[in-house]
């Protein structure tokens, strides 16, 4: 059964860091793209990063670009998101998702397994 989980969410002031970690257990994914994915209320879910298990090619929204970093450790099976100079309008459940290599890294859909999610709150 494959499971990935998140940690690491909580309230930060506006301008601070957090960082959010997946651990994901049930399977191999060697050959997959690890994603963070966010949405926040009355918004749809939207794209954040992507890191290849096995490559070291990340891809990264707009949104999120010089501001926070992907990477992943294999060994303990577990991804990071590192989010610095946090904004008010990062505030979201953040999801860490996993899918095959040749989709869309961006695309929601693309993606077959999902955590459960963590809340991510920065104050203003």
């Amino acid at each position: 059964q494959v499971q990935l989980v998140e940690s690491g969410g909580g309230l930060v002031q506006a301008g601070g860091s957090l960082s959010v970690s997946c651990v994901a257990s049930g399977r191999t994914f060697s050959g997959y793209v690890m994603g963070w994915f966010r949405q926040a209320p009355g918004k749809e879910r939207e794209f954040v990063a992507a890191i290849s298990w096995t490559y070291n090619d990340t891809y990264y929204a707009a949104s999120a670009k010089g501001r926070f970093t992907i990477s992943r450790d294999n060994a303990k099976s577990s991804v990071l998101l590192q989010m610095n100079s946090l904004k008010p309008e990062d505030t979201a459940v953040y999801y860490c998702a996993a899918g095959p290599h040749g989709g869309s890294w961006s695309r929601d859909s693309d993606y077959n397994y999902w955590g459960q999610g963590t809340q991510v709150t920065v104050s203003s």
